[in-house]
């Protein structure tokens, strides 16, 4: 195993402490010690260690205490226990309570090597094991994170819709999550052994659209010296997704409500039609139905479309579906053996944003905070959110130039608990300190839910 790992030694015995830095040192291994447990738990909020080598027996913080919060919190540092105490019921109780392994005192030093050598080997297993696990889990196809209510019902219809063969309309904010639903959707669909095409309305112009969408025939126009297949032909059986459907321009429009009336199609420069079964969702951040009423939309390709309507909620409404989201970034972008951590205060900052670019905006925040982050733990200064934080609250507090009511304000604190905690009642009772009958009574008078 190679030596670049970072040992930190925990012992009261300062003469001790000194021998074994040398000999750990003279093995190529970085040592740092400390002479009581308060010490090294602090030394461990500050830095990254991969092996500590605790005694138990220290004046102000025991090590059997400082085993249990590394337990807890670091999970990526090896413990292994140094004491004289040599009977077996401590040895058990240290390895139950997360120690790799236990060595007497006086200790052979070979011994020692030799373990903590192992000791590497298992960490690097672990993490190993644990970011293929991630990876696996993350080419899930239609992965959604969220436990908040408004979540858990969302997905729960989406399950429904995605056992008929109607078509879908995807509503929501740019980067809540759309095409993941649509993933979603067609996963767990009876057709999720055939394809799902991906088309991006905005992205390409009306022609270009077209030949996408529906295929040419050699010679149809210039550039076309071979006759190309469109995605309603390679989404037959399968699923067809429109991005921005809103986008789509009126020239474009009858030619789809067309496809979608019969499931016929004619090539570019074709004589003929064809037929294609597709099931379409379509997506987009517009309201279909003012743009409808402003002749940018067709009524009867909206009607179409929305058989099914799902609205994905924006990410500062589903509460702490944020930190499980953040979470689930750090773990996706965060290196090999380098895996971080929100501290408590990152994630009340986090907690606090109001996200405009939703979901997207926060894997770019919790991306950008990987690279500037120095220690274990993501820390309020590496989300580069503290002005911005201020400044929607600042926004919160003001209407104008006129300053909330308390009677306001109490409304907008209630909401925000309620949100935190899912609008769970019994949870958010606790935690603003009063009955869940008063809780129930402000619900009201505020109307709440």
């Amino acid at each position: 195993m190679k030596k670049e790992a970072k040992i930190l030694i925990a012992d009261d015995d300062a003469v001790l402490c000194e021998l074994l830095q040398d000999e750990l040192t003279h093995e190529g291994y970085t040592t740092e010690f400390v002479l009581d447990g308060k010490y090294a738990l602090e030394k461990i909020e500050q830095k990254k260690y991969d092996i500590l080598l605790l005694d138990l027996e220290m004046k102000e913080v025991h090590g059997e205490t400082v085993l249990q919060k590394v337990s807890e919190s670091y999970e990526n540092l090896m413990v292994i226990v140094l004491t004289a105490k040599s009977d077996v019921r401590t040895a058990i109780s240290c390895i139950r309570d997360g120690a790799y392994d236990f060595i007497t005192k006086p200790y052979d030093l070979d011994v020692l090597l030799l373990t903590i050598d192992r000791a590497l080997r298992q960490k690097d297993l672990i993490e190993k094991n644990r970011i293929l696990a991630n990876r696996v889990e993350q080419a899930r196809p239609g992965k959604i994170v969220g436990e908040s209510i408004v979540m858990r019902d969302l997905i729960n219809l989406a399950e429904k819709a995605a056992k008929s063969d109607s078509n879908i309309l995807l509503q929501g904010d740019t980067g809540t999550g759309k095409e993941l639903f649509a993933e979603f959707i067609h996963q767990n669909s009876k057709r999720n052994n055939k394809p799902l095409v991906v088309i991006n309305c905005a992205s390409l112009p009306d022609q270009l659209i077209e030949s996408e969408l529906f295929g040419y025939e050699k010679g149809a126009f210039t550039d076309a010296k071979t006759s190309k297949q469109g995605l309603v032909e390679i989404a037959d059986e399968g699923t067809l997704f429109l991005d921005e459907i809103g986008e789509l321009s009126l020239a474009l429009q009858p030619k789809l409500l067309r496809f979608l009336e019969n499931g016929e199609f004619r090539r570019i420069g074709g004589v003929s039609s064809q037929k294609s079964n597709v099931r379409v969702i379509g997506a987009t951040n517009k309201d279909l139905m003012k743009e409808a009423e402003n002749h940018n939309f067709r009524r009867d390709l909206l009607f179409r479309l929305n058989v099914i309507t799902l609205t994905i909620p924006q990410l500062n409404k589903r509460g702490r579906d944020i930190i499980l989201l953040a979470e689930y970034f750090l773990k996706k972008k965060s290196p090999y053996r380098s895996l971080k951590k929100l501290s408590k205060e990152a994630e009340l900052y986090l907690m606090a944003y109001d996200f405009p670019g939703n979901v997207r905006e926060l894997e770019h925040i919790i991306e950008r905070a990987i690279i500037f982050s120095d220690g274990e733990y993501i820390r309020i200064e590496d989300l580069n959110l503290t002005n911005k934080v201020e400044q929607e609250t600042k926004n919160r507090v003001h209407l104008g130039e006129e300053i909330f009511s308390l009677e306001e304000w109490e409304k907008i604190h209630i909401k925000n608990a309620l949100v935190y905690n899912n609008y769970n009642r019994e949870e958010t009772a606790r935690a603003l300190g009063v009955s869940q009958k008063t809780l129930y009574t402000k619900i009201r008078k505020y109307n709440l839910i």
